[in-house]
């Protein structure tokens, strides 16, 4: 193997057995995954080698020690009091993706292998949810475990219901997502577990993450809760005195994750650039407000390599978290078919949809491009909508296309069919439907928007070209780096081995890198890191 230096070494010598300095490519992997002891590049004869014995000395010692790279364990990336506040192992976490494909299956094997999962309640009904926390609160009693709330601006009822439940069961962590404004149920949530101990400090025992990618949204969770809904919740007596005063203290979430191009809701934007503004902004915030304890920022969105990680985490991410990269495991909730497309995802195979949750306010999610034709289906009721309305204008032409390529059925029973959902769910979508006919249009489309996501989930047949499947480009990253290892196969594809699997690589890299910026020139082939064989075993 062909090694040089072209550094300058800040070091006098090394100590140690000359017999453990390895020149070989295979021995250097093993002394540079020994991930709990320093490993030393040291001058034998005139060549670098590597060992993780001996120690640094004054003087010339055994050998002239050319760089070192300290030990650094996956268990140490990252906020340790990130790790603290959620008793986890590790800094990073597994992300909700709705429709329970974040599943309880899921959380579960992340909580028991050490890192925080949170489960997927969007568009799933309140009775799912609820026996989603008694399971997973049978099988972590003692956590980690998270539970999502989506901005539901359309269905604040069911937004409310969803807190009454975690507030109920005693959910300890909430995942924010697709915030583009406070709701007063989130800020209920968060200030229903304020109290003091006995020292006067301010506990905060519902914990808040929230998970956004815009710098004025971030603001509103950084800053804390504001006035007019602390007096709203004071007024319904959903809050004490105490705690709307605590309130003005403290940050409306704990966490904030910075969502670049993700699956799902997204503005695509890079990670390079809005991790480090969010960082700036929470340094503002905290030069202000004096938090005994910063807002933590952690990265999201394209965490799907150990290269990923490291970027994150070099850039200062308090914690990463996973995604795309997720929804193709054994664990996720979605059918095998959805798994195998992902499995086969290259990175440019995404694009933008309209969302059901927020469709009319013309907000896109990322999608698989890859065998189905959902976004192109979904872009066009997003057409006919804006053109049109009511159901009525639709051209006979266009509407036949409609019932006879998407919907598969006559307009008035998918009507019928709306009708009977919203009257269990949320009866207030449907007074405003029967006095705004663009509205009932909306929710007609709605019915697609929704299904589609659901089909994919559970894997109907005949509608495999509706399907769906929330992703990002970080799915066909992922395949890159797991192509030709065991990782390829979705059947070997377990949730908290590739979590552990990222972290690992990163730590890795990282002493790569360290070895590499003190002037030591490695082989391209020990610059990268490749799974070889499961970290952590399916439970």
């Amino acid at each position: 193997m062909s090694w040089d230096f072209n550094g300058v070494s800040v070091w006098e010598g090394w100590e140690g057995p000359r017999e453990t300095i390895t020149h070989d490519e295979e021995e250097a992997r093993k002394a540079l995954l020994t991930l709990h002891r320093p490993v030393y590049a040291v001058s034998l004869d005139g060549q670098p080698g590597l060992t993780v014995e001996g120690r640094p000395v004054a003087g010339q010692g055994n050998a002239a020690l050319l760089a070192l790279a300290p030990a650094l364990t996956p268990e140490a990336l990252g906020d340790s009091d990130f790790k603290t506040c959620y008793g986890t192992r590790y800094a990073c976490y597994g992300g909700a993706m709705a429709n329970g494909i974040a599943s309880v299956a899921m959380v579960v094997a992340l909580g028991k292998a050490g890192f925080l999962g949170s489960f997927g309640a969007a568009g799933l009904a309140p009775e799912r949810v609820e026996a989603a926390i008694r399971q997973i609160q049978e099988a972590l009693p003692q956590g980690p475990y998270a539970f999502n709330l989506i901005f539901s601006p359309n269905e604040t009822g069911l937004e409310q219901r969803l807190v009454d439940l975690y507030l109920k069961y005693g959910v300890p962590v909430i995942e924010a997502s697709a915030y583009v404004d406070l709701s007063v149920p989130l800020v209920h949530y968060r200030l229903a577990g304020l109290q003091t101990d006995a020292r006067g400090n301010i506990l905060a025992r519902n914990k808040v993450i929230a998970k956004l990618s815009r710098k004025e949204v971030a603001r509103r969770f950084m800053e804390p809760a504001p006035r007019d809904i602390l007096d709203r919740l004071l007024a319904e007596g959903k809050i004490t005195e105490q705690q709307a005063r605590l309130a003005l203290e403290i940050p409306l979430a704990d966490d904030v994750t910075v969502e670049a191009d993700s699956g799902g809701h997204t503005d695509n934007r890079p990670l390079v650039g809005l991790l480090p503004a969010m960082l700036a902004l929470r340094d503002e915030i905290q030069a202000q407000r004096r938090y005994p304890k910063p807002v933590r920022i952690g990265a999201a969105g394209g965490i799907s390599t150990p290269t990923a990680a490291l970027a994150a985490f070099a850039m200062g991410a308090a914690y990463v978290v996973t995604g795309s990269v997720n929804q193709s495991c054994v664990e996720a909730g979605t059918c095998d078919h959805v798994k195998n497309l992902l499995a086969q995802a290259d990175m440019a195979e995404v694009t933008m949809a309209p969302a059901a949750d927020m469709f009319e306010m013309g907000v896109k999610v990322q999608v698989l491009k890859r065998g189905t034709l959902f976004a192109m289906r979904a872009q066009k009721l997003y057409e006919l909508y804006s053109r049109y309305t009511s159901i009525e204008e639709i051209p006979p032409a266009e509407r036949q296309k409609l019932e006879t390529q998407i919907f598969r059925r006559p307009l008035e029973e998918i009507w019928s069919e709306t009708v009977a959902f919203f009257t269990r769910r949320d009866p207030a979508q449907l007074e405003r439907a029967n006095r705004d006919p663009h509205q009932k249009m909306s929710l007609i489309f709605r019915w697609y928007l929704g299904l589609s996501s659901r089909w994919a989930v559970n894997g109907e047949k005949g509608r495999e070209m509706d399907y769906q499947i929330w992703c990002g480009p970080a799915m066909g990253t992922f395949n890159d780096w797991a192509r030709n290892t065991y990782l390829a196969q979705p059947a070997n594809r377990h949730v908290a081995d590739i979590a552990l699997q990222l972290l690992t690589g990163c730590a890795y890299l990282w002493r790569v890198q360290t070895l590499i910026l003190q002037g030591l020139r490695l082989p391209a082939t020990l610059q990268r890191y490749a799974p070889q064989s499961p970290l952590v075993t399916s439970m």
